[in-house]
């Protein structure tokens, strides 16, 4: 893992550099505000998009520029005309502290929207991160936007384990986002990282084997992608889909141990991709995943099993088991434990696995 630090070095420039050049060149990611001056028009649509998804607050958006062209047009309307509009977006004090805020600039500021990040970020409903995307987007002044897709973006590719729901994390990640910030066009770096971390560094489906910063990327050098950014208030799932995917390369395969705070601390595993439902694997379907995720372009896929299941005083493991034979061992799991296989019996595996390896015949692991 590198070393967490928020100096603006070597590997800190080619990330904002590439970054940038993917934006100019590959970004191809359309909505109304982007591009967009007016401090109005982007305050509306970043307080629209909390707590909401993309698809869903673009119809809204729409609809309230109709509406509502002008802040002062926004302020004159009446409370229940406004919050009709916004019927069906939930969390009904944003709509409350828009129409606050709208008539606070329209009344006691002449109508002049702020044109300063602290000034910004006292007005209510305002917090660092609108206020950052306001002064950066609006006035183009230097202040880094910290929203979940730069979280991901930064802990992956510095490969930061400190969890980003802590004080600690929270000011490490600020830090190192101010510093990766272009100064000159720190509206558009802004906009950059966001779609990146919306289109390509993704929650779930990371685009890894077309990423063009996964020559330098921690998570994706040692093998942690699904497993960052770290939360250390995790919500506690009562149904969870793991596939294990089981690399072997000549007589070697690869395991890692389970360091998280969670199920199994300790015991060692296969490589694991949680997601949030079952899937259902076709081979065409894992050599297209091993590809997108892993840069693995020539594997082949020896087994897929049924699901096996595994009860927990408080949540049920689905697993499933993926056997992959690779020709050689690839840049993007070089970070594993690759241990010959007549050695498996030495390492401690949680009961889901070692029941599967056991169903097998001959106990075999291929």
């Amino acid at each position: 893992m590198r070393k967490k630090n928020t100096t603006v070095d070597k590997i800190s420039r080619f990330f904002t550099k590439e970054l940038m050049l993917w934006n100019l060149d590959k970004n191809h990611r359309n909505m109304p505000w982007k591009g967009e001056k007016d401090p109005y028009k982007i305050w509306l649509s970043e307080v629209m998009l909390q707590q909401t998804r993309v698809s869903q607050g673009l119809e809204y958006y729409n609809r309230f520029i109709a509406a509502f062209p002008t802040i002062l047009a926004l302020a004159e309307a009446a409370d229940e005309k406004v919050v009709k509009m916004w019927e069906g977006l939930g969390y009904y004090s944003r709509c409350r502290n828009l129409l606050h805020t709208a008539r606070f600039i329209s009344y006691e500021l002449g109508g002049i929207f702020p044109q300063d990040y602290h000034q910004i970020i006292q007005l209510k409903g305002v917090g660092p991160y609108t206020a950052a995307a306001i002064a950066s987007f609006a006035y183009n002044q230097p202040y880094a936007v910290l929203d979940g897709n730069v979280f991901r973006v930064i802990s992956r590719f510095f490969g930061i384990d400190t969890p980003i729901d802590t004080n600690a994390g929270k000011k490490e990640f600020e830090e190192l986002a101010q510093a990766l910030l272009d100064k000159i066009r720190p509206g558009l770096y802004n906009q950059a990282i966001m779609d990146f971390g919306a289109t390509v560094c993704k929650p779930a489906t990371p685009n890894c084997g077309s990423c063009l910063l996964a020559k330098k990327c921690a998570a994706f050098l040692n093998g942690q992608v699904n497993q960052l950014p770290v939360k250390s208030k995790t919500i506690t799932k009562k149904k969870r889909w793991f596939t294990y995917f089981i690399f072997h390369c000549k007589g070697y395969l690869a395991i890692r141990q389970r360091r998280q705070k969670d199920i199994w601390q300790g015991l060692n595993e296969f490589y694991l991709f949680e997601s949030e439902r079952a899937i259902h694997w076709t081979t065409a379907h894992v050599k297209e995943w091993l590809e997108e995720q892993l840069a693995i372009e020539s594997a082949e896929v020896k087994s897929i099993s049924p699901s096996v299941v595994q009860q927990l005083t408080h949540q049920q493991i689905s697993g499933q088991f993926i056997h992959i034979e690779l020709a050689s061992i690839p840049v993007s799991l070089k970070s594993l434990d690759w241990i010959q296989e007549k050695q498996m019996s030495e390492f401690a595996f949680p009961r889901l696995i070692n029941g599967y390896l056991e169903a097998i015949p001959n106990k075999k692991t291929s």
